[in-house]
């Protein structure tokens, strides 16, 4: 099965693979927690061992599954082998690696804030790469969103954005975003292959490409302390914002494309304020309330299907 046949009913995996909605959200909820655990680990988990740990585990817990459809859908992949190799460095390797990265200089808020321009980055590149442009509902939508996403991270009060002050990881961070933004924008244009095919292929690759780094880290002294601690993190991220994450976030994109898919990451943000909230004991308050209602109004206009087709 491609990733774009229709699943038969009854099956609540088969279910899930064709709602886009919940994939999504689901993947911005894994991703919300890798975050916050990145930055709280930060300084006792290096960051390209991590990201290379982190691939290096999910691809073995694919790897059984996949194995069937990856020796089918070779000739596929090799027929675009540039292509998946721009995808895993992308997606994977460069995107992962910097976040964690950047979050050993950075704060979660100003991580969070930058995230939140992801959505014009995959409609900057989705542009300039194949002339895709934005409908009017899908700006109007990413425009209310992020307007949601501000009103949650400023708490209310837009003059906290001149207290915000950027530095070296902010930039890293940034670089982060616009390689994942061109990772979504190149995802239409992936061979037509078995889900588990694409994103073990791409999970490998990514693997491949950090481990010189992760070497390197070791060389210099900078290991992974075997510890409770780095055994949760590297258990959590290999599991959900690796591989849930990704599977999901690749179906839903090829459910509903890029440009509709993408204000679903002003959630991160949503459900990062909610754990701290469930998790840290902050207090729900009117500013929360209203952030969510304009990133979810935001979604619901973006994602919506378009009249004429992009």
């Amino acid at each position: 099965m491609t990733d774009s046949a229709p699943a038969p009913s009854g099956n609540p995996a088969r279910w899930l693979n064709n709602q886009p909605y919940l994939l999504l959200s689901l993947t911005s909820l894994f991703w919300a927690g890798n975050i916050v655990l990145a930055r709280f680990v930060a300084g006792h988990v290096p960051p390209m061992t991590l990201s290379c740990v982190r691939w290096i585990g999910a691809f073995a817990m694919l790897l059984p599954f996949a194995w069937p459809h990856l020796k089918e859908d070779w000739p596929a992949l090799r027929a675009k082998l540039p292509l998946m190799l721009v995808l895993s460095a992308t997606g994977f390797a460069f995107n992962n690696a910097i976040s964690y990265w950047a979050l050993q200089y950075t704060e979660a808020l100003n991580a969070l804030l930058i995230q939140s321009s992801g959505p014009l980055f995959v409609a900057l590149w989705s542009l300039v790469l194949f002339g895709v442009r934005l409908t009017l509902a899908q700006f109007a939508g990413i425009i209310l969103s992020l307007s949601g996403v501000l009103v949650i991270i400023l708490r209310g009060d837009l003059a906290a954005l001149a207290s915000i002050r950027f530095n070296r990881g902010d930039l890293m961070f940034g670089a982060a975003v616009l390689s994942f933004g061109l990772y979504s924008a190149l995802m239409p244009y992936r061979p037509r292959t078995h889900q588990l095919s694409l994103i073990s292929f791409t999970i490998g690759c990514g693997a491949v490409l950090l481990f010189p780094f992760s070497v390197w880290e070791f060389l210099n002294g900078v290991t992974l302390k075997p510890d409770a601690l780095t055994a949760a993190t590297t258990l959590y991220v290999m599991i959900f914002p690796s591989t849930l994450a990704y599977l999901f976030f690749n179906r839903g994109i090829a459910l509903i494309g890029p440009n509709r898919s993408a204000p679903f990451l002003h959630l991160v943000p949503v459900f990062g304020s909610a754990m701290a909230i469930l998790l840290l004991g902050e207090r729900l308050r009117l500013f929360h309330l209203i952030g969510y209602a304009l990133v979810l109004a935001g979604i619901a206009i973006a994602s919506r299907q378009a009249s004429a087709r992009a």
